[in-house]
């Protein structure tokens, strides 16, 4: 082998700077070059394949197009070498080492205008191919042999320290078609000789390159990037064992949505549910799931913002060849784009959950079973969503057998035409509520409610506001609509002015202080008093959320007793006040406080039970 004596260049000033800002401060991890330079000879086997299909001439035309990495970990090199199109001596100078060509000018020109502008020259690059740079990072010397696919082309060697000049010699040096880098590895980054170091980056980033890429003889990307492909011809077991490649995971999943998109943007996407919700065993909270990808190579495997958080149980992958990526792949640039591909992917998602939902509901009862707090975490969390994410809620309720649920819209189909609210109410069980006092009004007249029995429901119901026009409402607040059922009650009532008589006693003297007031009630048929939370921003599962975070005294509660003028202990009451002040006191006090209790309004019971005990003790 011999080589002519090497020609001398130097690099443009604009050439300089950006090597200058790849070397010193862009890339985060120094790994990144080995990604830059097998997507760069990706690309460059993509173009020679161009070339093949429009019949041109191709040199040394037998060569398989593949991409073969090879470490010395003696020499201290890494080689990069692919069969692509190659360069010639002209393209050498105009790619690597003048702007002419490159996309060096263009982030010339913005590097020129941040500096005048005071802003971060780091933050402006983006879209200008020049990835190459970035070997020298860890290079003491790049050497770039190569032939171009031409037919006459000349075999050449370029070689750069990076420090500001390179050179170009024609050399005997037998090359193949198409590229070799070699990159001699400064002392300090030796580790990216070592086979095994290689292997995981190769992993990690290039598995989906479309294109063989062998490391030192063996294939390293041997799974293919499914969510290209056409969803008819892939098969379950493909798409199985893909999942537990990209998630790390062992079981099968419960949902796959594959899609792709073409506006507002181009996208490709896989996305997986897993069977189990991890949180819910105490592992912590879930990491984002769905890599991001640009024709096939990894720009970032937990990309910030490229999902709404609620989201963080999806696995999967989104590749999107319209992204404007800065230089080292590590970001986006405009924001704006990134809420779009947001927007795209979660409506997707949800449009799937709500069609599942429909065609197999009990497989959707199962996944909701799982990942419903992620539902109503988005409804809090995602005002964008909300909306929709409302229609994938799932509850029992007073029309629905124990353990059945339904949903809002079936819920308002079945609201009668004057009813303008939509009811519920929380307890941690079905048979609390059921055997409490507020069912009653609404269960005489037909009104349907939904049973809540998560305490972070009512807080999601607060947040809705409503649904398809209508309010959501607690049907055990004052703010609900109800209706006069007395009529339904046994026995007879108390006459007006005895009832506005025990109202003002109890107000003022039995319960006084403990309740905002006392009324007498339209709404009770078999319960002798309820207690209503007149308070519509304050109920009592917020009451326990604002203690959970610390704030043990939070507002106290706005109370007011409602009691049923038809009710025997209330007669007995009444007649008892005139008899035995002091007795029907603490009668008084303990129909408050089991009202109270019923409606999760009390907090202390240890008053309740000594009074319950000098009320045996009066038998």
């Amino acid at each position: 082998m011999s080589t002519q004596a090497p020609e001398k260049h130097s690099f443009q000033a604009e050439v300089q700077q950006l090597l200058d800002i790849v070397i010193n401060s862009l890339y985060t991890d120094k790994e990144i070059f080995i990604r830059e330079l097998v997507s760069n000879a990706a690309d460059s086997l993509e173009k020679l394949r161009h070339h093949q299909l429009k019949g041109e001439t191709v040199f040394d035309d037998k060569l398989p197009l593949e991409v073969n990495i090879t470490t010395d970990d003696t020499a201290g090199t890494i080689t990069i070498q692919d069969f692509g199109i190659g360069l010639t001596e002209q393209e050498l100078v105009e790619n690597l080492g003048t702007i002419a060509h490159s996309g060096s000018k263009a982030f010339a020109s913005a590097l020129k205008e941040a500096r005048a502008e005071g802003s971060d020259p780091v933050n402006l690059i983006g879209q200008f191919g020049v990835g190459f740079y970035s070997a020298f990072m860890v290079a003491s010397e790049v050497k770039v042999y190569t032939h171009s696919f031409r037919p006459e082309g000349e075999n050449l060697l370029w070689t750069s320290d990076g420090a500001g000049s390179y050179t170009i010699a024609k050399t005997e040096d037998t090359q193949r078609r198409g590229a070799r880098i070699v990159v001699k590895l400064k002392e300090e980054f030796k580790e990216f000789s070592n086979k095994s170091r290689v292997e995981d980056v190769l992993k990690r980033y290039s598995s989906f390159v479309p294109f063989p890429v062998n490391l030192n003889g063996e294939r390293v990307n041997k799974i293919e990037a499914l969510w290209m492909r056409n969803r008819s011809e892939i098969k379950e077991e493909e798409y199985t064992e893909f999942y537990k490649f990209q998630s790390n995971a062992f079981d099968e999943p419960r949902y796959t949505l594959h899609f792709n998109a073409d506006a507002p943007l181009l996208i490709n996407s896989l996305l997986f549910v897993p069977k189990e919700n991890i949180e819910r065993f105490g592992f912590g909270r879930m990491d984002a799931g769905v890599s991001l990808y640009c024709k096939k190579v990894l720009i970032d495997a937990k990309p910030e913002g490229l999902l709404p958080e609620w989201m963080r149980f999806v696995r999967g992958v989104v590749d999107s060849a319209d992204l404007p990526l800065n230089i080292s792949r590590e970001s986006m640039q405009d924001s704006a784009l990134v809420q779009k591909l947001s927007k795209v992917i979660s409506g997707r998602f949800i449009k799937f959950l709500l069609d599942e939902a429909k065609k197999r509901p009990e497989a959707y009862e199962e996944f909701y079973k799982q990942f419903g707090i992620f539902i109503k975490e988005g409804i809090t969390m995602d005002p964008a969503n909300k909306e929709k994410l409302a229609k994938l809620l799932r509850y029992e309720s007073s029309l629905t057998e124990k353990g059945k649920t339904t949903d809002l819209e079936s819920y308002v189909s079945r609201m009668a035409e004057e009813q303008k609210e939509i009811l519920y109410l929380f307890a941690p069980k079905r048979d609390l509520i059921e055997s409490g006092p507020y069912l009653e009004a609404f269960r005489s007249r037909g009104r349907e409610v939904l049973f809540l029995y998560d305490p972070v429901d009512e807080f999601v119901m607060s947040h809705l506001g409503e649904f398809d026009g209508k309010r959501l409402v607690a049907a055990d607040s004052s703010d609900a609509e109800t209706e006069d059922v007395s009529a339904d009650s046994e026995g007879e009532t108390l006459d007006e002015e005895t009832v506005k008589a025990l109202c003002e006693w109890l107000e003022k003297e039995a319960l006084s202080g403990r309740v905002k007031e006392v009324k007498s009630s339209t709404r009770l048929v078999d319960s002798p008093a309820l207690a209503v939370n007149a308070d519509p921003y304050m109920s009592p599962g917020m009451r326990r959320m604002m203690q959970a975070m610390n704030q043990e005294e939070g507002p106290q509660f706005n109370v007011r007793l409602e009691i049923n003028p038809r009710h025997a202990l209330v007669h007995k009451l009444n007649g008892l006040r005139e008899k035995d002040g002091d007795l029907a006191k603490l009668v008084a006090e303990q129909i408050c406080d089991n009202s109270m209790a019923s409606a999760g309004l009390l907090e202390d019971p240890r008053s309740m039970v000594k009074r319950i005990y000098s009320l045996l003790e009066r038998i």
